[in-house]
């Protein structure tokens, strides 16, 4: 426990003086007291039950007294708290790949079913935007906290070619940050206009870096210090088109966004039909973890529509609920009001009086 005021905690050295004060004024009662001849057969009639009594309201009493003591030095402790975040982004694939069955009923359903499950159990006040991508990047919902505005752009993915996971992270971002440069057309399919400026950050064409790259900020703040919003990033292929998904990652970490990655399917794949064409679509683990590293987030397997609701629903208590340093300090000073009470109580109703 870190203290604000430390100086405050030597008054803590009144508690040992009030305790010498107590057992000198027990003293001076005996001494004083009369000593009738009857005394010990009193004494015994109370047995020990009565004797213990009469130190339990000043030992409340003081314990109170030393939690406000405490208090005033101003105390932080590490708590759980709701979030502050106010946006989340959902990014989707939807690429031809999740028609796979190897998560009942196909990959794409169980991913509809888990989102707005998620969706549901956030509180009101969170915002969510949704993003779907495949070859390109397009933004599904704009955020809100209109749940049913939610559920209907989920219901109306419709699945296309190719996968550009880095394209949903950067889209994502720009729908965090809006107005702040990023070429959503670009993003969106028209990749050779991928050539604007965002605060000092230049997304370039995709034959210009190797396949697409950015240069990051001069200044990046920490990964995971923007706490006003989050990616979870759902997909379960590799990626084929687009901006590179770890340039993009390094893009959101010098943002201080999290992206929390999901996996969708096995690790092994599963062969579809397509348009004529027999292929496997495998799921690609090690991006998607070192997506969610490089982001200070994490990633989460899913290789049935059961273990996909699971990893939303412990997303939702990530992103629900954190823990922060906070001033306690009001906290024990009503913890310390209420025992001081509680001793004046018990010592009226024993004894008649507040001791």
């Amino acid at each position: 426990m870190v203290f604000l005021w430390p100086t405050f905690l030597w008054l803590l050295l009144a508690i040992p003086v009030l305790i010498l004060v107590y057992v000198l004024v027990l003293r001076r009662r005996k001494s004083v007291a009369v000593n009738y001849p009857s005394l010990g057969l009193v004494r015994a009639a109370m047995g020990a039950s009565q004797r213990w009594r009469r130190h339990l309201p000043p030992l409340i009493f003081l314990i109170g007294i030393a939690l406000l003591l405490v208090a005033a030095a101003r105390p932080l402790a590490v708590i759980q708290l709701p979030s502050q975040k106010q946006t989340i982004v959902l990014a989707m694939d939807v690429s031809g790949s999740m028609r796979a069955t190897d998560v009942e009923p196909d990959r794409l359903t169980a991913a509809q079913n888990a989102a707005k499950a998620f969706v549901k159990a956030l509180p009101r006040h969170v915002s969510v935007g949704i993003v779907a991508f495949a070859g390109s990047a397009q933004i599904a919902q704009l955020p809100t906290q209109n749940r049913e505005d939610l559920l209907t752009a989920i219901d109306a993915f419709q699945l296309q070619r190719g996968t550009a996971t880095g394209n949903g992270i950067l889209m994502s971002l720009a729908t965090i940050f809006p107005g702040t440069g990023i070429d959503l057309a670009a993003l969106a399919g028209r990749q050779g206009q991928l050539a604007r400026s965002i605060d000092d950050v230049t997304l370039l064409p995709s034959d210009s870096q190797g396949g697409g790259g950015l240069n990051p900020p001069p200044a990046p703040v920490p990964a995971g210090s923007y706490t006003s919003a989050a990616i979870i990033m759902l997909t379960d292929g590799q990626r084929t088109t687009g901006v590179d998904p770890m340039q993009a990652a390094q893009w959101a970490a010098d943002r201080g966004v999290r992206v929390y990655t999901v996996g969708v399917g096995t690790v092994e794949g599963k062969v579809i039909e397509f348009e004529g064409w027999s292929m496997r679509v495998r799921l690609d683990e090690e991006t998607l973890k070192a997506v969610a590293l490089r982001t200070n987030a994490e990633y989460f397997h899913a290789a049935s529509a059961e273990d996909l609701l699971k990893a939303y629903e412990t997303l939702s208590s990530r992103l629900t609920v954190e823990k922060k340093e906070t001033e306690v300090s009001a906290l024990l000073a009503l913890a310390g009001a209420l025992l001081m009470v509680v001793s004046g109580g018990l010592s009226l109703w024993w004894f008649g009086r507040v001791v």
